[in-house]
């Protein structure tokens, strides 16, 4: 058992928290919105997804899940980071890399050991190496890896998509690291694609998102 923080209690958060805890992790959802936080701790899903209300309440339950909105309380012993935020199209078409680089900058700050931060969010090439250079600015105590781990999840099927992958996509420049994602993934027993660095995978998300 893992512990892991998912960062962003929106679409892709909430599926891959739940289902994440599910597989028997420990994992602790932190999102700013202290409504949607007051709301989930209440089993309250902000929108609907089949069977996500009920795959929550089930690991709320067994107390491998639960939802806060304390950075520190969230990271407190964490292996992993998630970062599942939202990436809004700005004005001239480009991601809103904003919440990405604010939560990696939150993450910094709280982390109270080595850490794996893994990106889930919907990014252009290069992003990574911004994650790392605000954790690297923002926190000088731990070592922090940083993992691309696209997410192909759709409306309507997202949990049978977390659960029965095509295929699971991980990079990072440190080979270690993106093994160590790799081993959430197992009891999946799905393909795993391990690409020889961070590009790679960033790559292979944003290419599927143009067809």
């Amino acid at each position: 058992m893992s512990r892991v923080t998912v960062v962003g209690a929106g679409y892709v958060g909430l599926t891959t928290g739940a289902c994440l805890a599910d597989l028997g992790n420990d994992v602790i959802v932190i999102d700013v919105n202290r409504e949607k936080v007051a709301q989930l701790l209440r089993n309250r899903v902000p929108f609907y997804e089949p069977g996500l209300s009920e795959l929550i309440e089930r690991n709320v339950k067994a107390k491998r899940l639960t939802f806060t909105t304390s950075y520190p309380e969230a990271l407190h012993g964490a292996e992993y980071a998630i970062i599942a935020v939202s990436t809004p199209e700005g004005e001239g078409g480009e991601a809103d890399l904003s919440y990405v680089e604010s939560a990696a900058g939150s993450i910094a700050e709280s982390m109270d050991g080595p850490l794996i931060v893994v990106n889930k969010s919907t990014v252009p090439p290069l992003t990574g190496d911004m994650v790392s250079r605000v954790l690297g600015e923002r926190n000088t105590k731990h070592r922090a890896d940083v993992v691309s781990n696209p997410e192909f999840l759709r409306e309507g099927s997202a949990i049978q998509d977390f659960m029965h992958p095509d295929r699971v996509v991980i990079g990072s420049h440190d080979r270690g690291a993106a093994e160590k994602v790799a081993q959430l993934y197992e009891p999946l027993q799905a393909p795993i694609l391990i690409t020889p660095n961070i590009y790679t995978a960033e790559m292979v998300k944003y290419a599927s998102n143009a067809f």
